[in-house]
């Protein structure tokens, strides 16, 4: 069940970054137009965070009065890397449209824009980890931790292979 649940997060994703990054292989004069809607981006988007809290429920083993704590707090964590996400997503998708014809410039403002967002979900993470252990004990709070990185690293795995290298633009 949990490869399942692993596989479709990764398929998932794969389809929406594989379709962002095909924005980028246009001709310049096409790169303006983003390849996938608003609409179908916010939907894959919803069911991604669905398959990553199935993905936490089925490994974090919680009692009933444990989850009723820890839902909440998780909901509002996610809440937060949303809201980092999209920012990011805002960016790579800003990066897609402009290749091509990024400037030195603009590439040194892409890396490192992009590097702030991955330092931002690293303090997330450092924020909620007091948070999580006081409704979970030490064990709990790090696997929750641990799935939460791993997820997120499989995720960022699948963007940065899909994204052209910066220098191949001008080949």
């Amino acid at each position: 069940m949990n490869r399942l649940v692993a596989v479709a997060l990764i398929g998932g994703w794969w389809c929406l970054s594989g379709a962002a990054m095909r924005a980028q292989t246009a001709s310049p004069q096409e790169s303006t137009n983003h390849v996938i809607s608003d609409q179908d981006m916010n939907l894959l988007r919803k069911d991604l965070r669905s398959k990553r809290k199935q993905l936490i429920a089925a490994n974090l083993k919680l009692t009933d009065t444990e989850a009723a704590k820890f839902w909440p707090i998780y909901d509002r964590y996610l809440t937060e890397l949303i809201a980092i996400n999209d920012k990011k997503f805002a960016l790579i998708q800003d990066y897609a449209d402009n290749w091509g014809k990024l400037s030195d410039e603009q590439s040194l403002k892409f890396i490192r824009q992009w590097t702030e967002f991955d330092i931002s979900i690293a303090q997330l993470r450092q924020k909620y980890v007091p948070t999580v252990s006081q409704v979970l004990d030490g064990k709990k709070t790090a696997t929750f931790m641990q799935l939460d990185r791993r997820i997120s690293m499989m995720l960022e795995l699948q963007v940065a292979s899909q994204m052209p290298l910066v220098q191949d633009q001008d080949q």
